[in-house]
């Protein structure tokens, strides 16, 4: 078995990272999934802004159902098949069980996330903003082939199959592509960061050379005296459903009330004193490629996920290559785990007698062992709980047994490793860019908010 498939005992929480437009859109149809963790002044709402009583009182009963999911924003409808295509497109991409009740707050928050796209595209029609149909045609066309490996013949299909529709699809594209060109019109050209912001990056930077650094997803769920339970419960079932195999992205793109959300929920490489102390206690013992939560801070509740860790200004050992010997055995079919067990503890047994990748060889013909050699291995395609253990090791040992009653047990030996140079940092150019990018992500997370608020939307 070739090393490919380790990837079957990864954590099953899908990376962070930034994606094309194709890949964007439709990391934001994985099904959704937890504070603060940094200063975020476009998303906080002022203590003093509103005069609300601690102690108050409902006069009345508020039924959930008088409030369908269906609405209409400045006189344009969204209708229940709006929503229900969206839903479909979004559960199919996820492949998980889902409930009655999560299939209802996932109804609600498409219909959030609907309002939010048709203000996106009103926004765009009245600064004389076309999207040309062509351009939606090429993108569908993309979408089609990296995201579902199909043609859009087979596309539409596909999707007429699952209950949603190419029109869905389509919509969510041309809201995309008006907001990225509204953003170029109205936002970009006024972002401005000089010189003296990227020197002065540089300095801390070198000021804290060998310092860790962690880069770190969040999904962040505000929560008070009152809610605060309900959130909690929300919050422990998007974990539930990342476990179960969510994208964090796509979980933070439609649940975070965090500015981060429009990113996936990506921090970026932040220090542990950045983070609320209860955030950071966390994040210091996780391991890359880990999820935790959800953690209660002031103001709500955070799931935090570990996408990589460093040390600045110094090499990373997730940026090396690795030789590595893979010995597999496999179990007959109808084995009892108790047999299983045995025949791996045997198995890990003979492979802590290992001393060199010479002697590997050796020892798994004693065993009737598959021996697969794989070399110029990134550390970082393999499964994060390898990671650590593969980077600890020297040349010549072997890792724990790992594996199934299914699918056999195996081990890694280490055999060569090219260690990567001593990272000079970004260049000041690449620096430039990435503070502009969140200087416009930002900016734009204000945008639509004086949008909702100078929206006229009814529920029907």
């Amino acid at each position: 078995m070739s090393l490919h498939a380790l990837n079957t005992f990864a954590i099953r929480t899908r990376k962070l990272a930034r994606t094309t437009l194709a890949s964007a859109l439709i990391a934001g149809l994985a099904l959704p999934a937890t504070g603060q963790t940094v200063q975020d002044d476009a998303a906080a709402m002022p203590d003093t802004s509103l005069n609300v009583p601690e102690g108050l009182t409902i006069f009345g009963k508020q039924d959930p159902n008088v409030r369908r999911a269906t609405a209409i924003v400045n006189s344009e409808i969204i209708t229940g098949t709006d929503i229900d295509e969206r839903v479909a497109l979004i559960l199919a991409a996820n492949d998980a069980p889902v409930s009655d009740e999560e299939r209802q707050r996932l109804r609600l928050q498409v219909l959030r996330n609907l309002i939010d796209e048709t203000l996106q595209i009103q926004e765009a029609a009245a600064n004389d903003i076309k999207v040309d149909e062509n351009q939606v045609e090429r993108t569908y066309a993309q979408v089609a082939q990296q995201n579902f490996r199909r043609d859009t013949a087979a596309l539409d299909k596909y999707l007429a199959s699952i209950g949603s529709s190419p029109r869905s699809l389509k919509r969510q594209i041309r809201g995309e592509l008006a907001w990225q060109r509204l953003l170029g019109r109205n936002v970009t050209p006024f972002i401005n960061v000089s010189e003296e912001e990227v020197k002065e990056v540089i300095e801390r930077l070198k000021a804290n050379k060998g310092t860790e650094e962690y880069r770190i997803g969040e999904i962040y769920l505000s929560a008070n005296s009152q809610n605060r339970a309900e959130v909690a419960k929300n919050a422990a079932q998007i974990v539930q459903q990342l476990q179960q195999g969510g994208s964090f992205v796509a979980y933070a793109r439609q649940f975070s009330e965090a500015s981060t959300a429009a990113v996936g929920g990506d921090l970026g490489w932040i220090q542990l004193g950045q983070l609320p102390p209860a955030l950071g206690v966390v994040a210091r013992d996780m391991q890359v490629g880990q999820l935790a939560g959800p953690i209660e801070i002031p103001g709500g509740f955070s799931l935090i996920y570990l996408i990589d860790k460093r040390q600045v200004l110094t090499a990373n050992p997730r940026d090396a290559l690795l030789g590595l010997k893979q010995l597999s055995i496999a179990f007959p079919p109808g084995i009892s785990e108790a047999e299983a067990t045995r025949r791996a503890s045997e198995f890990a047994s003979a492979t802590r007698q290992i001393k060199g990748c010479g002697a590997a060889d050796e020892i798994a013909k004693q065993l009737g062992a598959t021996v697969t050699n794989n070399d110029q291995v990134p550390v970082r395609e393999l499964p994060a709980p390898l990671q650590d253990t593969l980077i600890a090791l020297s040349i010549g040992e072997a890792t724990q047994p790992f594996g199934s009653v299914k699918d056999g047990v195996r081990v890694l030996v280490l055999c060569g490793r090219d260690d990567p140079s001593a990272d000079g940092g970004p260049s000041p150019e690449q620096l430039m860019a990435n503070m502009e990018e969140e200087k416009v992500n930002r900016r734009a997370q204000i945008y639509l908010r004086d949008l909702r608020r100078d929206a006229v939307i009814e529920y029907n």
